[in-house]
């Protein structure tokens, strides 16, 4: 299902992303996400280069942190918050196409130009390279380069995962396979066991597995009944059976 929303213009949001606050970057070495982003590709001296281009750039919740079509002059990594990417159809109504979380790159750092919107859906910080020095930086560090486009891949293999998603599952397998994702990221920030916060609302949840706000509640709530998941509030999930879960994604009744 889709949502309307009201197109804001490429140039307002264009300054509006370059007027964001920015400040002087943590010490690299104590990173929370060091070993997620970008830098874990590199050896001390490549991460002091790519440490001399960046700045930490803050968002507020429901910020635009850059529009479709825009300069790729936000490009980075999420340091803390969560980020909704979602383009527009010609009518107005909202596709969400993505959610990134820390650790994920945001931004194109390959085409020079974003392809979809970005939103904060928390306060968000992210450490920013701007893309010229970049793309220098990319050519004099082959490594560098690798790891980007390794990553320009992953994200063509989840949009092909996607597309059967949409395609092919019923809603009770998009609905595990999406909370799979979600935990596996979770665990990979070092939340083993702990109950999730869902920074997104149900309906951008619906928007982007293709079900209705209805369907999605629904689901959660047979998930919770069979003692799969526990729901805590309105915006925090634990997992209670992983290996269920999995099964239930893969289609196992």
């Amino acid at each position: 299902m889709t949502s309307s929303v009201e197109a804001k213009s490429s140039d307002h949001s264009s300054q509006n992303s370059l007027s964001r606050a920015e400040s002087t970057l943590h010490d690299c070495a104590h990173c929370d996400v060091r070993a997620l982003g970008i830098c874990v590709a590199l050896g001390d001296l490549e991460q002091k280069r790519l440490k001399g281009i960046a700045t930490a750039r803050h968002f507020g919740e429901g910020e635009t942190i850059f529009s479709a079509e825009d300069p790729a002059d936000v490009v980075g990594t999420v340091v803390r918050g969560a980020v909704k990417t979602y383009k527009l159809l010609p009518d107005g109504r909202q596709q969400v196409v993505g959610f990134l979380f820390p650790g994920d790159f945001v931004g194109s750092a390959i085409f020079g130009t974003n392809r979809c919107f970005a939103e904060a859906l928390s306060p968000v910080e992210l450490c920013v390279f701007p893309y010229a020095p970049l793309q220098r930086l990319m050519k004099e560090l082959p490594v560098l380069e690798h790891e980007l486009l390794r990553r320009a891949h992953d994200d063509l293999d989840l949009a092909q995962e996607w597309m059967l998603l949409l395609g092919r599952k019923t809603a009770q397998e998009r609905v595990a396979t999406f909370l799979c994702l979600l935990f596996e990221k979770a665990k990979k920030r070092g939340h083993c066991g702990a109950p999730i916060d869902l920074p997104m609302n149900r309906s951008e949840i619906a928007d982007y597995l293709g079900l209705t706000i209805e369907t999605v509640s629904r689901q959660l709530s047979k998930l919770k009944s069979a003692g799969v998941i526990a729901i805590h509030g309105s915006h925090a999930i634990e997992l209670r059976r992983p290996n269920q879960l999995a099964e239930l994604a893969a289609g196992a009744d």
